[in-house]
């Protein structure tokens, strides 16, 4: 019986030392990201090679004029319109990584496309750098004691925490630079009246994927920094990663509030009405690689383990949504087969970053049909067993 346990001790202990394992190469800025060979990395070359033919066989079917593609994607919603700038994309594209080191790619890797809400995950950053440098005390904290302008008025709008708005269970009400709560992404059934006159569900308990929501979360950041969001991720996080000086993030063309009396832009958490953060595969890459490894680059913590736990901690109303991050739990969007400990960032049109730690993965797909990423994930799985 001993025996037994120290044999279940000994392989429990392997277990955690390989997914706790920290990756040592790093890319530097403007170099070359050092490659390895499949076989080098012990991947199987046949089986990765048709995981890329896959995804460039299953591009994303809306028209590559974004404008186009995000107005007739939300067509369905009263009111919408392009608010703020888009751009024609590319094709398809991709970055695999293993333990650190491109194992492939495709497409045009340093190209400079939309994300739409992948920026969501990069904006659950900025909260978790404000929360890490004691800006936000707690997750837990009502956003009426730090904006007072009236945003978070009233008997419901005043219930609202940091983490309701974080895991989009917040249902607050209200407009926001032109655009209303409930006319976006309304349900499926009913009428503007029934949406508009709809009965608040209580802050925590229903998930609405909602961007006027989203955006609500990246006027509070802004004002808690005080200084625009991009400058915050650019300084804390995107220069010490070495990202290139190409990718931009935007706000609707009318989103302007002034602290300080300063003039700022309060940056959008999506893409479906325009903006949102426009960047590289390669430099979505470098992000993931940062989250593979805790939070960590090189020697220096940036975002820490213990906000990365709180974003990947799955949401009362969602199992498979934490801090605006997609977590693969049993649920809805499981997908089945793979580790229920992959989490990632998702955008229209298949804009992806996948975090598998268990396999020291980083994956990066652009413009893939969103309904194939299980599939394309899986083959990428099998090469690697």
């Amino acid at each position: 019986m001993k025996i037994r346990l120290l044999i279940f001790a000994f392989v429990v202990t392997i277990a955690t030392d390989t997914f706790s394992q920290e990756i040592t190469y790093f890319p530097e800025r403007h170099a070359n990201w050092e490659e390895k060979t499949p076989k080098e990395l012990n991947v199987n070359p046949q089986l990765l090679k048709e995981a890329i033919q896959y995804a460039n066989d299953n591009e994303y079917s809306g028209s590559r004029d974004l404008r186009i593609a995000t107005l007739k994607g939300f067509a369905r919603e009263p009111f919408h319109e392009i608010s703020g700038p888009t751009k024609k994309r590319g094709g398809p594209a991709g970055v695999i990584l293993k333990d650190g080191y491109i194992v492939a790619k495709w497409g045009d890797v340093k190209r400079v496309d939309m994300t739409f809400s992948v920026t969501k995950s990069f904006l659950s950053t900025v909260a978790g750098l404000a929360y890490d440098n004691k800006l936000i005390a707690s997750t837990n904290d009502k956003l009426s004691n730090y904006v007072w302008d009236g945003t978070f008025r009233g008997n419901h709008n005043s219930k609202i925490t940091w983490e309701h708005l974080l895991q989009q269970n917040s249902d607050w009400s209200g407009e926001l630079w032109g655009g209303k709560d409930w006319a976006d992404r309304p349900p499926r059934k009913g009428n503007i009246d029934d949406w508009k006159f709809r009965e608040l569900k209580e802050p925590g308990t229903v998930m609405e994927y909602n961007d006027v929501r989203v955006n609500v979360l990246a006027y509070s950041l802004t004002h808690v920094w005080r200084q625009p969001v991009p400058q915050v991720l650019k300084e804390l996080i995107m220069d010490p990663i070495g990202a290139s000086t190409t990718w931009r993030w935007f706000g609707y063309d009318n989103a302007w509030t002034v602290i300080d009396g300063i003039k700022m832009k309060s940056v959008t958490g999506g893409g479906h009405s325009g903006g949102g953060i426009f960047i590289s595969a390669e430099d979505m890459a470098r992000f993931g690689l940062l989250f593979l490894n805790n939070g960590k680059w090189k020697n220096k913590q940036l975002i820490s383990e213990s906000w990365i736990e709180k974003a990947t901690t799955p949401s009362q109303p969602n199992a498979n949504y934490g801090y605006m991050w997609w977590l693969n739990k049993k649920g809805s969007k499981h997908w089945e087969g793979l580790s229920e400990n992959i989490y990632y960032a998702a955008g229209f049109g298949g804009n992806f970053i996948v975090i598998d730690k268990e396999k020291n993965l980083v994956v990066v797909t652009r413009w893939l049909e969103p309904s194939k990423i299980d599939e394309f994930m899986t083959k990428v799985d099998k090469s690697l067993n």
